[in-house]
């Protein structure tokens, strides 16, 4: 398969994304459990100062995930590419669709020999609980509970109120990173542009 050939499956598979992402705009998890969802309102779009720049060595954490065990980004050197998905908060509303969302895409970052990491300051029971009720997901969930924040911090995306932003950082094999993304809080990031970010990962 040519790169052209690559490119259009690669949009074939985000435009199907797009349309199961649509369908399931809201409520996310059905309405059995709309009302579990919190609406914190409109936040400042970004309150934190950034530390990291595209081009800087990411800086390595381990955390517990959701089955006992504890990640660490050095696991994946020289092995895989890395998304690291930095969410606010668990039940809420954008958050509730935005990894769900990433959960029906795994192809797009299977074809960029990339995984997927999700990150929340929330503590593992939390975390548990409500990734539940997104069903199986295909990549690991860790909690940044404690030391309060600190690989958000490390990263320059914890807020003043104590949650990280909403923020996506792909990181290449060697550890260096490649992309930023310290979004709006208020709004899902578009999975086309993180897409296009994972495709410059092969040339």
């Amino acid at each position: 398969m040519d790169t052209l050939e690559k490119r259009n499956v690669l949009a074939s598979r985000i435009v199907v994304a797009v349309l199961v992402l649509c369908s399931l705009a809201a409520p996310a998890f059905g309405d059995v459990l709309d009302y579990c969802i919190y609406n914190p309102g409109q936040l400042k779009p970004v309150d934190s100062g950034s530390k990291m720049k595209v081009g800087d060595p990411a800086p390595d954490f381990i955390l517990p995930d959701l089955a006992g065990g504890r990640v660490a980004l050095s696991e994946y050197r020289g092995k895989k590419n890395v998304v690291l998905s930095f969410v606010p908060a668990a039940w809420t509303p954008v958050c509730s669709q935005q990894w769900p969302g990433y959960n029906i895409a795994q192809d797009i970052f299977d074809q960029t020999d990339a995984v997927l990491i999700g990150i929340s300051v929330d503590n593992v029971p939390t975390l548990y609980a409500w990734t539940q009720q997104m069903g199986k997901l295909w990549f690991p969930v860790l909690s940044d509970f404690w030391p309060h924040g600190e690989v958000a911090a490390k990263y320059g995306v914890l807020r003043s109120d104590g949650v990280s932003e909403r923020a996506l950082f792909v990181i290449d094999k060697k550890g260096v990173i490649r992309h930023i993304d310290v979004h709006d809080i208020n709004i899902m990031p578009r999975l086309e542009d993180l897409a296009k970010e994972l495709a410059k990962l092969e040339k």
